[in-house]
């Protein structure tokens, strides 16, 4: 009988660069199934808890800790390996009662950051996400589309595409909201530059031929850079803890 599902395995010499596995060691690696995240910007829960938070030493281990219900992804429940985690989600390991952030950092697309003990209860269930596509549906509802999949049916005055939304997890209540515009916080999520952070000094329309464009300045350099490249995090200060 017919295979119907995917591959739920991925060759390691084509798996993405920033994943902290070693290419030759083995000929497999876990792949991600479809979900919030493409591919190439998200971690298997099973090679995250493995290989980056190493807090587990086998893939089997990882599965039983999943089957126990001791991992929390952005409030939610998980127990699969391949579940895909990615930009700004929390993974919570309640038997350690530690918490920790994806985001970019030291070049790196997706580096876990330890949410500081004083400050998970408040912070582990809140998330910045990037608004990458409006619309307007039936009864002229306003619908936006976050980077990690999440639908929100609301009016948000002023926000459009490439702004920021600050909400509450699992539930999806906006708390804050932050438009990518001249003196926002900025934060880079790919690229050479990624994990830099930097205050927007001008944004440029985009042309027929070029992108939308953010100039950022960071330690008295500045950076010309796509829009989709940049989630804005704040204005004086970062509205969460990434560093």
């Amino acid at each position: 009988m017919g295979k119907k599902a995917g591959s739920n395995r991925l060759k390691r010499q084509i798996m993405p660069a920033f994943w902290q596995v070693p290419r030759k060691a083995y000929r497999f690696a876990v792949r991600p199934i479809p979900g919030p995240h493409p591919i190439g910007r998200c971690y298997p829960l099973g090679i995250l808890l493995r290989d980056v938070l190493k807090v587990v030493s086998n893939m089997r281990e990882a599965e039983k800790v999943l089957h126990n219900g001791y991992v929390y992804v952005d409030g939610v429940k998980r127990y699969g390996i391949h579940f895909p985690v990615g930009l700004m989600d929390v993974v919570e390991l309640q038997p350690l009662k530690k918490a920790y952030r994806l985001v970019p950092r030291d070049g790196l697309i997706l580096k876990p950051v330890e949410i500081a003990e004083g400050e998970m209860e408040m912070e582990k269930n809140l998330k910045i996400c990037k608004v990458v596509g409006k619309h307007t549906v039936k009864g002229g509802r306003i619908q936006y589309t976050l980077h990690d999949g999440r639908n929100i049916l609301d009016r948000l005055n002023g926000i459009t595409i490439d702004d920021s939304v600050l909400i509450k997890v699992p539930g999806q209540e906006v708390i804050d909201t932050v438009k990518i515009e001249k003196g926002a916080l900025a934060l880079i999520t790919r690229g050479d530059n990624a994990g830099t952070t930097g205050r927007i000094v001008e944004v440029k329309e985009g042309t027929i031929t070029l992108p939308k464009r953010v100039v950022v300045e960071s330690d008295s350099k500045r950076l010309e850079i796509p829009a989709d490249i940049v989630i804005a995090i704040g204005r004086e200060r970062p509205l969460l803890s990434i560093a």
